[in-house]
């Protein structure tokens, strides 16, 4: 508990420094319409390969400036450009009548199929109730308080109460600044992690078997 607390305090300390230096403009990811600026993927489990019966407009489209995710098949979107040092913003919510499932944000895409379907990467988790955990793919990273919160190549998140309720919106901030990243959900504090094994990359939206949607997804250029 001690641990958790200097870490917060550390973070927050780190986080007042970095609000003196002056606002950078936020950079729109998704511009409400179409999927511009974001390459799709999609996995054929039969075939091992990208999926090329299914069309990309049966998994993502968009409705009413609302990014939407079916979910199937699995796979995920990434955008052109790769980016270090920003603060990436989305908000999701499950769809009220459905019961939530899978999904996730991918931070410093690189390399596709590095584990399966998936790209190396690290994976900042959206699962109903675990959002915020960290996942592993191909990279490496360190938690500065690991007890009893690593398991395989999960590495989980701080609490598991700042999730709302279903069909409500949700808002995820990441920051990737050098070689650490930071979490938030809703506001609090969820995780972070050091000597992350990469820091630069496409970031990526899942689709990863439940129906999703996304919105305001933003990133700002931290100095």
């Amino acid at each position: 508990m001690i641990s958790t607390w200097l870490t917060r305090g550390l973070i927050a300390c780190l986080l007042l420094c970095g609000s003196l230096l002056p606002a950078a403009e936020k950079i729109q990811l998704f511009n409400g319409k179409n999927l511009d600026g974001w390459i799709p993927y999609l996995w054929d489990n039969e075939a091992k390969a990208q999926d090329t019966k299914t069309p990309v407009t049966a998994v993502w489209s968009v409705e009413d400036g609302i990014l939407v995710c079916q979910g199937n098949p699995s796979g995920y979107i990434r955008t052109v450009d790769e980016y270090e040092n920003y603060k990436f913003e989305v908000e999701w919510r499950w769809p009220a009548g459905t019961e939530g499932g899978n999904n996730g944000v991918l931070v410093h895409t690189t390399t596709p199929n590095a584990l399966n379907k998936w790209p190396k990467s690290i994976e900042v988790q959206l699962h109903k109730g675990n959002a915020g955990d960290s996942w592993v793919i191909g990279t490496t990273l360190e938690l500065p308080n690991p007890e009893g919160r690593i398991k395989g190549r999960r590495h989980m998140n701080l609490t598991d109460d700042s999730e709302k309720p279903m069909g409500e919106w949700n808002k995820m901030e990441i920051l990737c600044k050098g070689d650490a990243i930071t979490v938030w959900v809703n506001g609090d504090l969820v995780n972070h992690a050091i000597k992350l094994s990469q820091s630069k990359g496409a970031i990526s939206l899942q689709s990863e078997g439940a129906l999703i949607h996304y919105r305001n997804v933003y990133l700002t250029p931290v100095p």
